[in-house]
């Protein structure tokens, strides 16, 4: 079977050439023209990966890349005509693997999908759960449920929740987790990493103010108990 790519972009020209291009190359390709016929496509249909315009009408590229990551490790290659460094740091801290800015060089392009659709296959690997009292967390699904019910988290949420569940007793300071989960060029301070242990706890504590999962060592840094 081959793999199959979603390309989405108010350009018909754009979209013409890239499903032109990808087709040649053997992959089967689907297309969306806005961001709400990207949603349905993506929820609808099965991809290997997405090239996704930043400025789409209906639902930014943005907002359509941040939906899909909240259920998926789906690659996403976005696409801009802007070239400023913040919306690359933006574009990545919602989930985008790669970046590329219009005008883009079709080789460069398909020669990165190569490499990004490499490299999620030599990542597949089994489900994994983590199951702590009322909390279950599915590292395979980007899933989370609390007494049951599913707890929607944004990207960086469940990246910290993540790191810290899978090393519990592990105390990590704020400047490493800043660094981990932000990755080092991110334009941030430390309130960052609190402002999301604050939201995190809101979303998947029974009482926030006495937290059962994410701790506090006290000018030390946060760790996740499964005791």
């Amino acid at each position: 079977m081959p793999q199959t790519i979603l390309i989405v972009d108010d350009e018909p020209m754009i979209v013409k050439g890239l499903k032109f291009s990808l087709e040649q190359d053997g992959y089967a390709t689907d297309v969306a023209y806005d961001g709400e016929e990207a949603l349905d496509k993506f929820k609808n249909g099965k991809f290997d990966l997405i090239i996704l315009d930043l400025m789409l009408p209906k639902i930014d590229g943005m907002q359509v890349c941040q939906t899909i990551r909240e259920s998926s490790e789906i690659p996403i290659v976005m696409l801009t005509a802007k070239g400023e460094d913040m919306d690359k740091i933006l574009g990545l801290e919602y989930g985008a693997d790669d970046y590329m800015t219009k005008p883009f060089n079709i080789l460069e392009l398909k020669a990165r999908i190569k490499t990004i659709l490499r490299r999620a296959k030599s990542h597949v690997q089994p489900v994994q759960t983590i199951t702590v009292r009322q909390l279950v967390v599915n590292l395979d699904q980007r899933s989370v449920q609390v007494d049951g019910k599913d707890v929607r988290l944004t990207v960086k949420e469940f990246e910290l929740l993540k790191l810290l569940a899978t090393n519990p007793g592990k105390i990590f300071s704020r400047d490493t987790l800043l660094e981990t989960i932000w990755k080092y060029d991110y334009l941030g301070d430390l309130r960052t990493v609190d402002v999301h242990v604050r939201r995190l706890r809101e979303k998947i504590e029974r009482d926030p103010g006495q937290p059962e999962f994410i701790l506090t060592k006290w000018g030390v840094g946060y760790y996740f108990t499964d005791a």
